[in-house]
């Protein structure tokens, strides 16, 4: 057994650590656990195969399965398509899956049905000739508003406060309107024509 079990160590990655604490166990036992109860030897055997069995198709498929995706990405590729192609195509499935499932149809048949109900009841139709009546009074009352503010303009326009000041503005403008064409005149005297000598007077 001490043959077995340097076997064991030289194969650990902790080889040599565990050498003294490792006890005699068959490793048949071990593997398979305690038999369940009520199975004979014969059943068991049968399981156990049938879970191998089942264990290398689900490898199989697996392998199978990340085959076809390589190849899914790869014909992706040569068209073109992107990670967003595909993110965008499967919420639109998924939406449409959701569109036809009938928990979908029974919840939009049971949103008609309530709306209707709404629609059609007499407090609803009250609200809605309140807020229509709330909405005709604020549009008179706001028109109103503008006739009021615009006839108030229109007496400032004509009453003697107004055109005095009118006609004080109009006073100011001319003032700074003749200052500015004075300095502009000024500025084009021909008064500093003499104090240069003509050039055809130079001498030779």
């Amino acid at each position: 057994m001490e043959s077995a079990n340097q076997d064991i160590n030289l194969n650990s990655p902790n080889k040599g650590l565990l050498a003294d604490a490792m006890t005699d166990v068959p490793v048949d036992n071990a593997a398979r656990g305690a038999a369940p109860e009520g199975l004979t030897l014969a059943e068991e055997e049968e399981l156990r195969a049938e879970l191998a069995k089942v264990e290398e198709e689900i490898g199989t498929l697996r392998q199978v399965l990340a085959a076809k995706e390589r190849h899914c990405g790869e014909l992706k590729r040569k068209l073109g398509l992107t990670p967003l192609d595909g993110l965008k195509q499967n919420l639109s499935k998924s939406w449409h899956d959701v569109q036809v499932s009938n928990a979908y149809v029974k919840t939009s048949e049971k949103l008609g049905e309530w709306n209707d109900k709404v629609t059609q009841s007499d407090f609803y139709k009250k609200t809605q000739e309140t807020l229509s009546q709330a909405g005709q009074r604020t549009s008179a009352a706001l028109s109103n508003v503008g006739s009021v503010i615009s006839r108030k303009l229109g007496d400032m326009r004509n009453s003697a406060t107004f055109k005095s000041f009118e006609d004080r503005v109009g006073t100011i403008k001319s003032r700074v309107v003749g200052s500015r064409e004075n300095s502009t005149d000024g500025l084009h005297s021909p008064s500093g024509a003499g104090d240069k000598t003509p050039q055809d007077n130079a001498p030779f």
